[in-house]
């Protein structure tokens, strides 16, 4: 008998446990069931607690639980970065963030950071027959650089697969404060125009600094520009007063927008499919839900802005029932990263959490590299496709890219698989089985980390930089927690699921096999491919 060697070996175990990922530059059989509609809901600074179904019962998110019930929620789930705009790129473009230096939290004027032409979840789809659109927070850049808010606003969604957009250009706590349109501002006078600046004091409008008591929260020197609808802003801002948003306001018209746009395919062309990027804005700060939600969580304005985003996600479904398609939509529900109770303004939030814990029973949260940063909610929904139920598969939200083009029928053609870290798990999101991934790399401010199984390694070097320390510390903050920092560690997340114990001193052989594939993944997304079958 012909002696085997490792990476074929390897191949034909995975097979005989299920799960024979393609090679790097194979690509995968087209799907042949059918072809259904799918609903992103991306949510902003969710942690794993914040949703009720996922055990801890303090905020109540009903709409929420019941994809849940019937759809399959997934416990080890993660985002692929701790920060907003690195998630979300790797979410669309299937590749981790790291891999493009531009990819951090971007400014409100920042250029487009996803090269038009290139393969995204949005473009791909599109190419397969299905309509695109994107609606709710971006903070993914537009334009080339040194926008003009008075005329057209491109290069963005439009330019990397997108047929429609209607966009938060950035965060609700940066200028520009208004919606953009496609490539327009919505209700742009040209007579006032919009001028922003990251750089130094413009216009005459009072910053926060200049006039803290016009305020509706006090905020720190980042969050202290220019002020609209009583709250200051991380940047400046001049002109543009007739197409401010107002904060309350905008989930009911992201949501509405999104109402609209699902009702108009289906009566244009029931028959054929379309993809909806929603992002919510909920719970980033500055948190100011709508009225009807105030003081109904007993959390304070953080849950009762996840009584909002709960309320949205019952409007779409409800709209879904509505029109006839529920069962032929496919819906995900996820977050970009994980918690923070106090990101910049004075907002009552840790003071009102009371005895939540926003990350469940995980260490840390946003912007760390502790489970608490990237492990999220993360449900799956398709009646009479997806098994109901609970998951412990291993899945990270950049495979979403390539499960959806199996979904689709069209696979990626090999050229462009071969640079994308993305994975076709469809199997394991449909509830056929429990065996996804084998390794994930998570990104957080102090650097990156990788998981094999039930192991996690954090290298050296790993320093949590003061600033996120400062955010998440604080007397009764449930989410402080101490830094990672100079010296490696080693966890095993199955036992201590909130890494309380550093195991890499009973277990340096695995610590150090880890450490030298985590180079390899970081410098070739193919390079170790083969892992997926089992080590260590």
């Amino acid at each position: 008998m012909p002696r085997l060697d490792i990476k074929t070996l390897a191949l034909m175990i995975a097979s005989l446990l299920g799960f024979a990922p393609p090679a790097c530059g194979e690509t995968t059989p087209a799907n042949t069931a059918p072809r259904p509609n799918i609903l992103i809901i991306y949510s902003d600074d969710v942690g794993f607690g914040d949703v009720s179904c996922y055990g801890t019962g303090d905020i109540q998110t009903p709409n929420i639980d019941d994809l849940a019930r019937t759809g399959r929620r997934f416990t080890r789930a993660y985002a692929s970065a701790a920060t907003c705009t690195p998630s979300r790129y790797s979410l669309l473009t299937g590749r981790y963030a790291f891999r493009n230096p531009r990819a951090h939290v971007l400014d409100g004027d920042a250029p487009l950071l996803i090269e038009p032409g290139s393969l995204t979840l949005p473009s791909h789809l599109r190419e397969a027959g299905y309509r695109t659109a994107a609606i709710g927070k971006w903070h993914l850049g537009l334009g080339a650089g040194d926008i003009d808010w008075n005329a057209e606003v491109a290069p963005g969604p439009l330019e990397i697969g997108f047929d429609e957009s209607y966009l938060l250009p950035a965060t609700n706590d940066r200028v520009p404060c208004v919606y953009l349109d496609g490539h327009s501002v919505e209700n742009l006078d040209k007579s006032d125009r919009i001028e922003i600046s990251y750089e130094k004091r413009i216009g005459e409008r009072p910053t926060g600094k200049e006039r803290p008591d016009l305020l509706r929260y006090q905020a720190d020197a980042q969050h202290s520009g220019t002020i609209i609808n009583g709250i200051s802003r991380i940047g400046f801002m001049a002109g543009g007063h007739a197409a401010e948003w107002v904060d309350e306001q905008l989930t009911d018209r992201f949501t509405t927008r999104a109402i609209q746009s699902i009702t108009r395919w289906e009566h244009e062309d029931a028959d054929r499919p379309w993809f909806l990027y929603f992002n919510s804005q909920q719970v980033h700060e500055p948190r100011l839900p709508n009225p009807r939600f105030l003081g109904r969580s007993g959390h304070g304005v953080r849950g009762d802005g996840m009584l909002e985003l709960d309320w949205c996600v019952g409007e779409l479904v409800a709209t879904l029932d509505r029109l006839g398609i529920r069962n032929e939509t496919l819906i995900v529900f996820s977050s970009d990263n994980g918690p923070v109770l106090t990101d910049g303004y004075a907002d009552g939030s840790l003071e009102a959490n009371g005895g939540h814990s926003p990350a469940g029973p995980f260490r840390g949260g946003k912007y760390t590299l502790w489970e608490g940063g990237t492990r999220l909610p993360f449900i799956v929904n398709w009646p009479g496709h997806v098994q109901p139920g609970v998951s412990d598969a291993l899945i990270s939200q950049l495979d979403l890219l390539a499960s959806a083009a199996t979904l689709s029928g069209r696979p990626i053609p090999s050229e462009a698989e071969a640079s994308l870290d993305s994975r076709d798990v469809l199997p394991a999101l449909l509830g056929q089985t429990d065996v996804a991934r084998r390794i994930l790399l998570t990104q957080g401010a102090g650097g990156v980390a990788i998981h094999v199984g039930d192991w996690k390694y954090i290298p050296a070097g790993s320093r949590t930089p003061a600033w996120v320390i400062h955010k998440h510390g604080g007397q009764g903050n449930p989410l402080s927690s101490p830094p990672h920092g100079e010296v490696p560690s080693l966890f095993e997340l199955a036992s201590d699921p909130g890494e309380t114990r550093d195991v890499l001193a009973d277990h340096p052989d695995i610590a150090d096999q880890l450490r030298s594939d985590l180079e390899q993944l970081m410098a070739d997304p193919c390079s170790l491919e083969i892992m997926q079958a089992g080590r260590p």
